[in-house]
């Protein structure tokens, strides 16, 4: 904008300052606003945006634009604001084009070889980066999928070997495997490693281990959520990973040897056979719940597991009258 306005607005937002210096530290400033511009042009203050965006649906609600009363021409916005940009970014800012958009004018400006649309108040004080059209469609109810039932249920717990999620979810489906072990099969599917090398082994030693010894599996994944979790989620190393795994392996009777030769001969063949599954059912969190290949929205708790896994039996055994009034929960939440 022009100088002498520069030098009115600054001034305006310095006694501002000196009288309202009691408020929160936290309250955005002009001068942040031309700091974070000065970076990058096109990222506004939270606060500065927040206004912005206010003042701009008032007025398209009201139907009068932005300032309508004082408006300058598209052409000299889009001039105003080409200079603005220069003077905070040290040039490079070219004017292409602009128009009546919205209420407001879209002036389009070129900056290191990219266009870029910036939406300016008809009175050529104000900018933002866009402007989305608001589309409301009609609430749609999910649709529910109903659990097939089977003699002997099959139950997949989808989950990443470090997603803090997923092993909340182990704790809880644990104990239902406690309870139903012999009815039913449990697995844990390790179905992705976004975290990185030691999750990926980590993934692997939990197929390895499911493959291998299956009826101390979920002992192990019990003694990973209270002892190897808390000890290397925060570390994130490969080290960490192995040495506690191995540590917990030996304290079940678990040949550690014989499950990290899987990891590495084996190791890979399964996680990516998960990984083939998960996308088979559509499953994009973890923990995801599926039983008998659908996937089962429940609570996140050793009974509301014990229920939906008992609800999938065509005839389920007395064990489902058990009630598990363990105060483990799972959080809401997915990685």
């Amino acid at each position: 904008m022009e100088e002498n306005e520069h030098h009115e607005e600054h001034k305006h937002h310095e006694e501002h300052k000196h009288h309202e210096g009691e408020h929160s530290s936290k309250k955005s400033h002009p001068k942040d606003f031309t700091n974070a511009i000065r970076k990058n042009p096109w990222i506004l203050s939270t606060a500065v945006l927040g206004i912005v965006l206010l003042i701009f649906f008032v007025a398209i609600f009201m139907g009068v634009g932005w300032f309508s009363g004082n408006s300058i021409s598209k052409e000299k916005a889009g001039e105003n604001v080409v200079k603005f940009l220069n003077g905070q970014t040290g040039g490079g800012v070219e004017y292409v084009s602009s128009v009546e958009k919205y209420g407001v004018y879209e002036i389009t400006v070129s900056y290191q070889s990219q266009k870029i649309p910036v939406y300016v108040s008809k009175d050529g004080k104000y900018f933002i980066q866009g402007v989305s059209e608001m589309v409301v469609s009609e609430e749609v109810e999910p649709e529910v999928t109903e659990v097939p039932k089977s003699d002997k249920p099959e139950v997949e717990l989808f989950i990443w070997g470090y997603c803090p999620y997923g092993v909340q979810a182990q704790g809880p489906l644990a104990e239902v495997v406690s309870l139903l072990g012999s009815s039913a099969d449990f697995k844990s599917i390790m179905y992705y490693d976004g975290h990185g090398a030691y999750e990926t082994q980590q993934n692997k030693i939990q197929e390895c281990i499911q493959e291998l010894y299956p009826a101390k599996y979920w002992s192990y994944a019990s003694k990973f959520v209270s002892e190897v979790y808390p000890n290397c989620s925060s570390v994130r190393t490969e080290e960490c990973d192995k040495t506690q795994s191995v540590k917990v392996m030996k304290s079940l009777g678990i040949d550690s040897v014989k499950v990290l030769s899987c990891v590495d001969t084996k190791g890979e063949e399964l996680i990516s056979a998960s990984s083939a599954l998960a996308q088979e059912l559509g499953v994009t969190g973890s923990p995801t719940l599926v039983i008998n290949g659908v996937k089962a929205n429940v609570a996140r708790t050793a009974e509301a597991y014990k229920i939906a896994v008992c609800n999938a039996f065509n005839t389920a055994p007395k064990e489902c009258e058990t009630v598990l009034n363990s105060t483990s929960e799972a959080a809401s939440g997915n990685c």
